[in-house]
């Protein structure tokens, strides 16, 4: 039989990476995932591609195709897409068969579509979906507006669509518990399984500034908390003059987080002392991780913490808010403050500029801190799928 006619036990979406490698932007903790959801699942598995409202469901072939082109990451993604990709976006043939498969979605993309759940139940799919944060509808403060009614139709669709939810944290769990309870509908089989990060400490050689420095890393956005960090640095610059450490910023400019803005563009106290980065590649943020005296993660919600688990397998200490999800995947290894103790946070990073202190109990720790490996996270994920 032609392999173009066996169907695979797998229906993986990739419509969000396609259009991320399309823009180009770096990729986000979102992105990530998708990417190792496909090296692990590519093969066994027939790629989804939602073009508006419209699912189309690739034949083995034309799925194998465009996963080499995707996991290919390269610089002329768009040219490759367009010269063997298209074939398969836009070709008529495609297997849309009945037979009974799993439809893996673990990017959020397509969940608010108002006719996923007719899909879903008018075909021989199961849908096990990945569920990353709830913050549009918890902290909807630090959110665009439109993203509110956004996510409650994607959280809404998931709970009566899927056969099974996946999600990165125990406190994502519990967030989408609370609001299936809310809303009055029935929570679906669910498994918290933290992501991995794919890095290599031993070929990492520590970036070295001319003074003491510290970094923080992720979008310039108001849950970030940058306008924090900044408001310290001040204070040090103020009364530390020449001597005040270095404070590395790592992160694109998002959205409502004009202060931060301002304050970086216009304060000619930071502009010594503060370096922001907007264009950081993996192998260079992870240099400046390994030389930092410490990460500063003072974020008043977050959906996991890849920041923190790459500063941490690099033997980096962390300071960071005190969140459920932290404390779920660092134990008790990071310095935990309140977001927003301005006073606290400041005698933190003076008592981590020397090698003593908290400092010296995080290092210690440290070398017993083992992360999650993709190895693991599929194991449990694949041992959970088989139960649907």
């Amino acid at each position: 039989m032609s392999m173009r006619k066996v169907a695979r036990e797998y229906l993986l979406d990739v419509s969000r990476l396609i259009w991320r490698q399309w823009v180009g932007g770096l990729p986000t903790g979102i992105d990530r995932v998708c990417h190792a959801y496909l090296a692990h699942f590519g093969a066994r598995s027939q790629l989804v591609i939602q073009r508006g409202t419209r699912r189309r469901i690739l034949t083995p072939a034309q799925s194998d195709d465009l996963a080499d082109i995707i996991l290919a990451n390269g610089s002329d993604f768009r040219r490759r897409l367009l010269q063997g990709g298209a074939k398969a976006i836009f070709s008529r043939e495609a297997d849309q068969g009945g037979h009974e498969r799993i439809y893996l979605n673990v990017g959020h993309t397509g969940l608010d579509a108002p006719d996923l759940p007719r899909w879903v139940g008018g075909s021989a799919i199961r849908a096990a979906f990945m569920i990353h944060d709830l913050i549009p509808l918890t902290h909807p403060e630090h959110c665009r507006a439109p993203e509110f009614s956004k996510h409650r139709l994607r959280m809404e669709n998931a709970l009566r669509c899927a056969s099974g939810i996946i999600s990165v944290s125990s406190a994502t769990v519990n967030d989408l518990a609370r609001f299936a309870s809310q809303r009055d509908i029935p929570l679906p089989p669910t498994l918290a399984a933290l992501i991995a990060m794919q890095t290599d400490r031993d070929i990492v050689t520590p970036k070295a500034l001319d003074r003491p420095y510290f970094v923080t890393v992720g979008t310039i956005e108001s849950r970030k908390n940058h306008i924090l960090l900044l408001q310290l640095w001040k204070r040090l610059a103020e009364t530390l003059g020449e001597n005040t450490p270095q404070l590395v910023i790592i992160g694109q400019r998002g959205w409502e987080a004009q202060s931060a803005f301002a304050m970086l563009d216009r304060c000619q106290a930071l502009k010594p002392h503060v370096l922001e980065l907007n264009h950081c590649g993996d192998d260079e943020k992870f240099e400046y991780l390994a030389g930092a005296r410490a990460m500063l993660m003072p974020s008043f919600v977050e959906g996991y913490g890849i920041p923190v688990v790459e500063a941490l397998q690099y033997g980096t200490p962390v300071i960071v808010s005190d969140l459920p999800v932290y404390r779920e995947i660092a134990g008790d290894i990071p310095l935990y403050l309140d977001p927003c103790d301005l006073s606290a946070w400041q005698l933190a990073v003076l008592d981590y500029l020397g090698g003593q202190g908290d400092r010296r109990r995080q290092t210690e720790m440290i070398s017993r801190f083992e992360p999650v490996t993709w190895p693991a996270h599929f194991m449990q994920v694949e041992d959970w799928l088989r139960q649907l």
